[in-house]
């Protein structure tokens, strides 16, 4: 059963007029907002991408680290 064009969009007015385009958008916004909580909640628990993200965040530590120090010698010497 295949709906044309035509056909979505008088289903589109008659659920427009019989929640309104305000609750109509209010339902889409929670919709997006679940699913983009959904898919967060997939990645924290994928314990290789939860490993990779740790690395990430040490090795970002380190880089800070030794940006600092250089950045205090650099000072130091001039």
């Amino acid at each position: 059963m295949v709906f044309s064009i035509p056909q979505l969009l008088i289903v589109l007015m008659i659920t427009a007029l019989l929640f309104g385009t305000n609750k109509l958008r209010n339902i889409g916004s929670d919709l997006g907002a679940a699913l983009k909580g959904f898919k967060k909640a997939m990645r924290d628990d994928d314990p290789e991408t939860a490993e990779a993200k740790k690395l990430q965040d040490t090795a970002a530590e380190e880089s800070s680290a030794q940006n600092s120090s250089q950045a205090q010698k650099n000072g130091d010497q001039t």
